[in-house]
């Protein structure tokens, strides 16, 4: 893969961290429903949805702010994506719930393009036992 050693992800808007954190955070989940055994395509996706659906990362971020366990970097990079100004916005679901999940993918793709990579695989599997667990509580 070749990458621009031009552009700072310190510096980037919270949209384009989004960008990437979206399918950073979605290859975890499709490992691991594959690891669950899970092959048929349609129930991929409707099962994919409880944990990568606007509202279930929405859920997600207000657990991991509830519990204490973003640093503070984590959490300013949250802010920045949540705060970031949008020009789309999602089906089906609230302009603060379509903001807390922009929040959670941009905090996920600074970890991804910072090389945290050990931190991005701890935050996503607590996420995913989360949903496992049935821990947050969501409309879908």
């Amino acid at each position: 893969m070749m990458e621009n050693q031009n552009v700072d992800y310190k510096q980037l808007n919270g949209i384009a961290l989004a960008y990437l954190g979206d399918s950073v955070y979605e290859v975890f989940v499709r490992k691991h429903l594959l690891n669950l055994g899970i092959t048929k395509p349609n129930r991929l996706q409707k099962t994919a949805r409880k944990y990568v659906s606007a509202k279930a990362q929405a859920a997600l971020i207000d657990l991991m702010i509830e519990d204490d366990i973003l640093t503070d970097e984590e959490d300013a990079v949250f802010k920045r994506g949540r705060n970031a100004k949008s020009y789309t916005h999602a089906k089906n679901t609230s302009v603060l719930t379509y903001r807390h999940s922009t929040g959670f993918e941009a905090m996920m793709g600074y970890l991804s393009l910072s090389k945290q990579d050990d931190r991005l695989e701890e935050l996503s599997n607590w996420c995913i036992e989360q949903v496992d667990a049935g821990r947050p509580k969501y409309e879908d």
